[in-house]
């Protein structure tokens, strides 16, 4: 009971400690990690010639290509300055704008569409675009989703843009030829070389946003954030977003979100307004050589099945809690990783052929995605799903949502995900429906009471403020 009432009151009460995580702005420095399917409405990849593979590849054409739609995102934010005691209490007083952040984007679309970071261009007044010829052109956000960190903005132009197609992400391979092309520092159409380092990589321990990047050797700073990175033949493979590193520039890191995560957020925004996220509903984690000998599992790389969701696609389809998933669509799972990543490229409805080792057997079904399901108590900043009878039984719980993550920047150090919240203002929720009718049944400035689980039955209340 103490070890985890200690637990949750650092983690919730531990804004004042710095975060190992910051997004990508041009002025923050520190140790950090920055962060920088179906048929599709945008063109197919327009590549027909041979590929180039061998080490001494010449990149200026698949660099040409790039700087031209790759273009500078400028964030520009109003302030009011009040100059008398009236205008700080009326809200009058000199308006000024500012510049508070830049970055890259990468026009994907002749009429003007372009896709770049969420960080980017969040909390904007104004955006402010310039192509590679130096037109200059205001923006406007078409939507966004931070979870991914991607958004997706509109300028109008009188004639036709050139832009990127979008490659297929899932065929990049580990050693092959990269470029990043972007605004580092605020130096225009920047073209950096390397290699793909690796894929699905997670920082889901450091941010909980469960995302899935490919990881490149090829320089990204500051303000690279958005822009493209491109295979040799021109082929927009990924939008660059993160670095680590101890100084907050690049030193041999660097992430981006797969073109196929993106091209499905920017079509979900286009076609529904938000995101369409699919889920197999299942919960559970990375399979490790301590998960095989535990449960006796003669396997040591996939997905373990912790606990499946009731009337989910995945007990329809016969998927049971101690089943390992290895592949999906002949796309190898190794880790958790590996398995976000992939259904990030998918829809509530897809259907999925999920390959799973449960004892000495190797089994496929088919099995049909469900529409993500969440809701985000905005005070203290928590997103919840629906929890299955097998985990609240873990819990020692009669009722109650599952914490999927912190949506609030100072606690998504801390590993919320999977406690449990059994009531609100001591109502009793059974379900994220009644979550959402408690909480919005408040208002903003009134303090709320959250009853909070872990697994062996330990119970805590903690009132916010």
């Amino acid at each position: 009971m103490k070890k985890f009432a200690s637990l949750l009151f650092v983690a919730i009460l531990g804004g004042g400690i710095t975060l190992g995580a910051y997004k990508f702005l041009e002025e923050e420095t520190g140790s950090e990690i920055t962060t920088l399917a179906s048929e599709s409405k945008f063109s197919p990849v327009s590549f027909n010639g041979t590929p180039i593979t061998s080490t001494n590849a010449d990149f200026t054409e698949a660099a040409d290509r790039t700087v031209h739609a790759v273009v500078h995102v400028k964030n520009v934010q109003v302030s009011r300055q009040p100059r008398s005691l009236q205008d700080l209490f009326y809200g009058g007083g000199e308006i000024r704008k500012g510049l508070v952040g830049a970055g890259s984007g990468v026009i994907i679309s002749a009429d003007g569409y372009i896709v770049t970071n969420n960080h980017v261009i969040d909390g904007a007044t104004e955006l402010e675009v310039s192509l590679n010829d130096n037109r200059t052109y205001k923006a406007e956000v078409v939507g966004t989703d931070p979870k991914a960190d991607i958004a997706l903005i509109k300028i109008d132009s009188d004639g036709e843009l050139p832009y990127l197609p979008f490659g297929n992400s899932d065929n990049v391979r580990i050693g092959e030829w990269a470029l990043a092309v972007g605004n580092p520092f605020n130096l225009t159409s920047t073209v950096t070389a390397g290699i793909i380092s690796a894929k699905a990589r997670d920082f889901n321990e450091l941010d909980g946003n469960n995302q899935s990047f490919i990881q490149t050797d090829a320089a990204i700073n500051p303000g690279n954030s958005g822009g493209a990175l491109v295979n040799i033949n021109g082929e927009l493979i990924g939008i660059n977003t993160a670095i680590t590193s101890q100084t907050g520039s690049y030193v041999g890191y660097a992430f981006a979100v797969p073109s196929n995560n993106a091209r499905k957020i920017v079509e979900d925004i286009m076609e529904y307004g938000d995101v369409q996220r699919g889920i197999l509903g299942v919960s559970g984690g990375s399979m490790n050589s301590n998960y095989a000998k535990e449960y006796d599992i003669d396997a040591v790389e996939g997905f373990y099945i912790d606990s499946v969701e009731p009337e989910g696609g995945a007990e329809k389809a016969g998927l049971k809690k101690g089943d390992v998933i290895v592949n999906i669509d002949n796309v190898a799972i190794r880790k958790f990783a590996d398995l976000s990543g992939y259904l990030g490229s998918k829809r509530p409805n897809d259907v999925v052929e999920v390959t799973y080792i449960r004892g000495d057997d190797k089994k496929t079904t088919s099995v049909k995605l469900l529409k993500y399901s969440s809701y985000i108590i905005e005070k203290p900043g928590l997103e919840v799903r629906e929890i299955s009878k097998e985990l609240l039984k873990d819990y020692g719980a009669q009722n109650g949502v599952v914490i999927a993550q912190a949506t609030n920047d100072q606690l998504k150090r801390y590993d919320l995900s999977g406690i449990v919240i059994t009531a609100i203002d001591d109502q009793k929720v059974k379900s994220v429906d009644d979550v959402k009718r408690i909480v919005s049944s408040k208002a903003s400035n009134e303090p709320i009471s959250i009853s909070f689980a872990s697994k062996g039955g330990e119970k805590k209340q903690i009132i916010f403020q």
